[in-house]
């Protein structure tokens, strides 16, 4: 995985925007509610929301930590892009995406044509 695949995958979700947060994090939303980050700075790393109960097994994965500041929401970050296949990325971005889309309020979601 890199930044410019993992930009072309998640601009390709329904109603996603992409900013840039903190002078250097590449923030993905959907509805303006951050699904994905990603670093612009140094090697790539990358944070998603994931599941509660996969949370743990994934955050006690080689290479994979709870995500700084956000772990409570269940959010882990990925510091080596390579404990993650291809399919997996895909999988869990998209999860991630699935997930904060899901709990939009109806207006939200309507207003950006995910309803």
């Amino acid at each position: 995985m890199n930044i410019d695949t993992l930009r072309e995958y998640c601009m390709a979700l329904p109603a996603v925007t992409e900013d840039i947060k903190w002078g250097h994090d590449l923030c993905f939303s959907v509805a303006g509610k951050m699904f994905c980050v990603a670093s612009l700075e140094g090697p790539l790393t990358v944070s998603f929301k994931v599941k509660d109960d996969e949370f743990d097994e994934m955050s006690n994965s080689p290479g994979i930590i709870p995500a700084p500041y956000v772990a409570r929401y269940k959010w882990v970050l990925v510091e080596e892009v390579s404990a993650l296949s291809r399919k997996e990325w895909e999988h869990y971005v998209k999860q991630s995406y699935d997930l904060v889309r899901a709990k939009l309020p109806k207006k939200l979601a309507k207003q950006h044509g995910l309803s």
